[in-house]
């Protein structure tokens, strides 16, 4: 296939060191055989087993590292250096898109809606928190991702042993406001959002985690979502808007919640976000008749501008 020809070598990164290492390694290993199966001359690369200097043989990269080093700018910074083009977000908006805090600032300063929210540490203060943020809340840490180390707390006694399981896993920590209502994510290609997807976890779940990202196969995902025309096109421009604003670009996505009155507030944005069987980016893709081994070359079809 001479058209694949044009990408020459490609280093599809996953693995890495971060918590999301065995998510990394799933969503990688679906890239690296779609690509093959495209005819991309493409190798797995895997910075926990390999120096990144190392990428200097390699004419470009696609970036499936989830979690801290993939998905916060460092990698990008690397292959910047290098002169090599990647896919998806830059340096710049990959650090502050891993940031939750720094997200949901950008958001607020560009006066977009994101839930109300607090750092907290095992020291703060909880009753002002309480007041302010109401309850149950979600505490998460400030930077990570597929929900590692999230709780929802309902009773005040509980959050000192949320706050400690937060703290496993980042040194920053946040309290953010329980939004009851519908969650929706949307996804990004090409810098254009996809069709909204709804999440339905099982009844027996708090909220969107881990397990029910990655393990379980009864939460259920709405195409369409159940919105009408009209709020699907409003929350796509929202949601256009907010991964504008914190500099992602390409491709991605971003969590959303709709309350109990109607209003959307941004959750979070995930600039490097899974390609497991489970995940939702190729769902909403296969929506819009892309089937996965073509989503992939179109990302990494992204990477021809930059080397342009």
């Amino acid at each position: 296939m001479s058209n694949a020809a044009k990408f020459g070598k490609v280093a599809v990164l996953f693995g890495g060191k971060s918590a999301e290492r065995a998510v990394s390694l799933d969503s990688g290993q679906a890239v690296l055989d779609a690509l093959l199966r495209s005819g991309v001359q493409a190798e797995a690369f895997d910075p926990q087993d390999r120096s990144v200097t190392e990428l200097v043989g390699y004419d470009r990269a696609f970036i499936v590292l989830h979690g801290r080093g993939g998905e916060d700018g460092q990698i990008q910074g690397v292959l910047e250096w290098l002169n090599i083009p990647y896919t998806g977000t830059g340096v710049q908006g990959s650090a502050i898109g891993m940031d939750k805090v720094k997200t949901k600032q950008i958001w607020q300063g560009s006066d977009l809606p994101t839930a109300p929210y607090r750092i907290i540490t095992k020291d703060t203060d909880l009753d002002p928190v309480i007041a302010e943020l109401g309850l149950p809340v979600i505490i998460k840490p400030v930077h990570e991702g597929s929900s590692v180390g999230m709780s929802k707390v309902e009773k005040a006694e509980d959050f000192a042993a949320a706050i400690e399981k937060a703290t496993q896993h980042d040194a920053v920590v946040m309290a953010e406001k329980w939004i009851t209502g519908r969650e929706f994510t949307i996804s990004f290609l090409n810098g254009q959002p996809l069709p909204v997807i709804r999440l339905q976890p099982p009844a027996d779940v708090a909220f969107y985690d881990y397990e029910a990202k990655y393990q379980r196969n009864d939460v259920e995902y709405g195409i369409p979502c159940g919105l009408t025309e009209a709020e699907e096109k409003s929350l796509q421009a929202l949601c256009l808007r907010a991964f504008q604003a914190v500099g992602a670009e390409g491709w991605g996505r971003i969590d959303a919640m709709q309350d109990e009155q109607g209003n959307f507030w941004l959750l979070e944005v995930n600039t490097v976000p899974g390609m497991t069987s489970h995940s939702l980016v190729p769902k909403a893709a296969q929506a819009v008749g892309y089937n996965f081994d073509q989503l992939c070359v179109a990302i990494l079809e992204q990477t021809l501008a930059k080397s342009a």
